[in-house]
């Protein structure tokens, strides 16, 4: 299986589905995800653990069961990456030989056969188990057909490189978006170039920011997992709000929304500079937001950050650094996080 079969231009992320206090039903969510696929975003990323009480931390691929059973003819069309070797409880990462085995087996069983593991990862690497002993082990299960290929979450130039030499990697899911435009500096991006693995650039829309469905703290949910993100937090919520404002004008401007926006701006960067392929992952829990995120016009992408003044550019930049950026993922995950994007830049 080449790199060309496996991945399409755009991506679906699957966390906002069950991830949250109430989960998506059934209905509206295969309508997202019917959507997702005439819309051409067909690589979706899930979980083992996007789950939370009362449903289990397997939720997410429960969901997936349910809709390949009933669209049995999408299994085909759609590039699934799984991350997994997690702890439910702790969210702490399992990834030794044994762990790994066991968690693509439990996987496959509750996908129950209705849909291929096209591509699976750690959704973090455990930093007491040796890589070598981590990508050997997946390196045997794509050789005995129980997984299409590896990919990998949230992990430094230096880890993807040594992953690289043990086992072919085909993906790399890392955060990517106005908010989060680390990996243009700490190497992950010019690493992913040079060995030619596509980067996957989840929550693209700053976790609900561009998309006007959060205003105020009040808007997020009680047990929502955002409300233990840095940007959330009532110090830097109000100066996030300012940075949406102001691309709320620009995007008006070019006649889009500023969900549109934060996506062209990612596909800005595929395959220029010192990038290689960036796909975008939004994720949406209803078939016409899905809709909105892919209407834009091919050229839009480059044609916005292009004719965007420079000075302007430059003073955008600026104000996102000067707003500041907290840790993006919660502090029980932190500490098992190789790199932390945390770097501010002046």
């Amino acid at each position: 299986m080449t790199k060309s079969d496996i991945f399409p231009a755009t991506g679906f992320g699957l966390l906002g589905m069950t991830w949250r206090p109430q989960v998506t039903p059934d209905v509206q969510a295969f309508a997202a995800m019917k959507a997702a696929i005439t819309s051409g975003a067909t690589i979706w990323s899930s979980s083992s653990v996007y789950g939370m009480t009362p449903e289990p931390p397997t939720a997410g691929l429960w969901l997936l069961r349910r809709y390949f059973e009933k669209y049995p003819e999408d299994a085909t069309k759609v590039t699934l990456f799984i991350r997994a070797c997690l702890d439910p409880t702790t969210l702490s990462p399992t990834t030794t030989r044994a762990s790994v085995r066991a968690s693509i087996e439990e996987c496959n069983r509750i996908l129950g056969g209705v849909k291929k593991i096209n591509v699976f990862g750690p959704a973090r690497m455990d930093r007491n188990v040796p890589t070598e002993e981590t990508l050997g082990a997946l390196k045997e299960l794509v050789e005995e057909g129980k997984i299409g290929a590896v990919g990998l979450s949230e992990v430094g130039a230096a880890t993807i490189r040594r992953a690289h030499a043990v086992c072919p990697i085909s993906l790399v899911e890392v955060e990517f978006s106005l908010w989060s435009t680390d990996i243009l500096t700490n190497g992950v991006a010019e690493t992913c170039k040079e060995l030619g693995i596509p980067i996957l650039a989840y929550a693209p829309l700053g976790y609900g920011f561009l998309t006007g469905q959060v205003t105020k703290l009040e808007d997020i949910p009680k047990g929502d997992i955002r409300h233990m993100f840095g940007r959330f937090q009532p110090a830097n919520f109000p100066k996030n709000l300012e940075l949406v404002d102001k691309l709320k004008v620009f995007a008006k401007s070019r006649g889009v929304t500023p969900a549109q926006l934060g996506l062209a701006w990612i596909r800005a960067h595929s395959n220029i500079g010192g990038c290689g392929t960036i796909i975008p992952i939004p994720g949406a829990t209803a078939a016409q937001r899905v809709e909105e995120n892919y209407e834009e016009d091919e050229s839009l992408g480059r044609t916005a950050i292009l004719c965007y003044p420079a000075d302007d550019v430059k003073q955008m930049q600026k104000f996102m650094w000067d707003m500041g950026r907290e840790e993006q993922h919660p502090g029980y995950v932190k500490d098992y996080t190789e790199e932390l994007f945390t770097k501010r830049v002046s």
